[in-house]
């Protein structure tokens, strides 16, 4: 079992910058793949930033050259820094974990945070 637990959401005006954070309660080593998703109102959820344990990277169209994430491996965290928001870029923000175990995929998930970007 993994706990992850979201923080850093909030009202932001276009142009401007957030950065969330997600706290897990394992030593992220045992996490495969870390991300962030993105449900914007009346839209699926969307994955938008993923990162490995080797570090490998990968974003979503909408927020590439925008957003970054990374890890903070002394404190069991990974981070989304969003840069240039766009009004589109406002939903609910969540985190997720996955582990690869024994053939079986085990996904964790935040409990969302809400993004705001509005003037």
């Amino acid at each position: 079992q993994v706990q992850l637990v979201e923080s850093g959401g909030g009202l932001v005006q276009p142009g401007g910058s957030l950065r969330l954070s997600c706290a897990a309660s394992r030593n992220i080593f045992e996490i495969d793949t870390m991300g962030w998703h993105r449900q914007a109102p009346g839209k699926e959820r969307e994955s938008i930033a993923i990162i490995t344990t080797i570090g490998s990277t990968k974003y979503g169209d909408s927020v590439k050259g925008r957003f970054t994430i990374a890890r903070d491996n002394a404190k069991n965290t990974w981070s989304l820094q969003m840069n240039s928001l766009k009004p589109e870029d406002t939903g609910v923000y969540y985190c997720n974990a996955i582990q690869y175990r024994g053939g079986r995929i085990y996904n964790y998930w935040g409990q969302g945070t809400q993004v705001t970007v509005s003037s």
